[in-house]
């Protein structure tokens, strides 16, 4: 099987940026660790800051991938482009945040993705997107 997880803008700054929020664990350290307790699942990672280039890689990922597990950061909130690109794709695609966004300001309690997402996850830290592969594996 095999799944792509695409972060959005600041994700590349995990472990450094608001560790309240986001933990004290980077990226870099997590998808090895990720890989190695799914072994039988190719699991690709992406981040861009950049909306247009998620776009592009939902795109390319979502008639490619078995899955697809989304955090697109503050674009979430914003970009009505993104949550078209996740509802034209065939993949099943899982919204996922580590922090709890209905625990935050009201403004990111509004997210343009999950009318077409296969479902949220919100508020475990980095476990979000071992509960979201566990999701997609399970379909």
């Amino acid at each position: 099987m095999k799944i792509c997880i695409i972060n959005g803008p600041n994700l590349n700054l995990t472990g450094i940026r608001e560790p309240g929020f986001y933990g004290d664990k980077s990226f870099e350290t997590f998808i090895p660790e990720l890989r190695a307790e799914f072994p039988g699942t190719e699991i690709e990672y992406f981040q861009s800051n950049v909306e247009g280039e998620i776009i592009n890689k939902l795109q390319e990922a979502g008639f490619g991938a078995d899955g697809i597990i989304l955090n697109a950061g503050g674009y979430t909130h914003t970009s009505v482009a993104i949550g078209d690109a996740v509802k034209a794709v065939h993949a099943p695609v899982v919204e996922v945040h580590m922090s709890n966004v209905f625990a935050r300001e009201e403004f990111r309690q509004r997210s343009y993705i999950s009318a077409g997402a296969a479902g949220v996850i919100a508020g475990f830290g980095l476990a979000s997107y071992r509960l979201a592969l566990l999701s997609l594996l399970g379909r």
